[in-house]
């Protein structure tokens, strides 16, 4: 791969990367400094193109934003050492108010896949309330496969979340779930930047592992997602356990052997170990 690397320790435990093989996003609230947010906006205001490209070029934005401490722990963990740094830059630049909400969508080339090959990151420059149509996620919508001709016609959804949030913000997503624009009722302009990190290595369990993890007690479940369950009920946590042995390198070892077998078992508190792939505890 051509482009810059960038590799600094990762801030997740096994309980992080699951919730993020759960919910498929995390929003970290507020981390980039006020100035650099004000430095960006400016920026923005003087480059209004939908494909800012420039801003990859200013040593404070990369290494407040690009850089930043709290998100490239995440994406470090998530993604493993020596991360490609984003290429190009996108900006969902608007004009408020926006009266009507977009169509729900997964971004250009999404596969359905529990390989984590690469992120999609947005970053709120200023603060972003509803009034000014935050991006809306759907919870675990990258396990959903769906064709956006089809998923465009949806309205609410009851488990939808609003990214709503200060400036300063990045909220870090699988590339795969399912987001849509929301109506602007503020006046003014509101930026969101967009861009990409990529994978250079091959996946392993190497983000922060503190003591021994026992699978069976890790939570594979999406239960702490607003309203009822999207997935499957019983088959929810399968997919979720299914990605988090990708990334732990042990794809090759998962394998659901069906009925109240593991995780499901786990889920349900019954742990019989049937079905429990081999080779979870590693050495450190």
């Amino acid at each position: 791969m051509s482009g810059k690397t960038y590799d600094c320790e990762p801030t997740l435990t096994d309980e992080g990367v699951v919730d993020f093989c759960r919910q498929g996003f995390l929003i970290l609230e507020g981390v980039v400094p006020d100035e650099v947010n004000r430095r960006a906006v400016a920026f923005l205001d003087q480059h209004p193109s939908l494909a800012p490209h420039e801003i990859l070029n200013e040593e404070w934005f990369v290494e407040a934003v690009i850089k930043n401490p709290a998100a490239a722990g995440v994406v470090r963990s998530l993604l493993g050492a020596n991360v490609l740094l984003p290429t190009w830059m996108s900006n969902h630049r608007i004009e408020c108010p926006r009266p009507l909400n977009g169509g729900w969508h997964r971004d250009g080339g999404a596969v359905f896949t529990p390989r984590l090959d690469f992120l999609q990151v947005f970053y709120y420059p200023q603060d972003t309330p509803k009034a000014l149509g935050p991006t809306e996620v759907l919870p675990s919508s990258h396990f959903i496969r769906g064709r956006r001709r089809f998923m465009q016609h949806y309205g609410n959804i009851r488990q939808g979340v609003w990214t709503a949030a200060t400036a300063g913000s990045i909220f870090i997503t699988h590339y795969s779930i399912w987001h849509r624009p929301t109506a602007a009722t503020a006046s003014g302009v509101r930026n969101l930047l967009k861009y990409l990190y990529w994978r250079t290595v091959p996946p392993e369990r190497d983000w922060v592992v503190d003591g021994d993890v026992d699978a069976m007690n890790l939570d594979f479940l999406p239960g702490d997602i607003p309203g009822s369950p999207i997935l499957e009920t019983w088959h929810q946590c399968i997919p979720v356990a299914q990605m988090f042995y990708w990334l732990c390198g042990l794809a090759g070892n998962f394998e659901f052997t069906g009925g109240p077998s593991w995780p499901i078992s786990a889920m349900k508190g019954w742990n019989t170990g049937i079905g429990l792939p081999p080779g979870f505890e590693l050495e450190r």
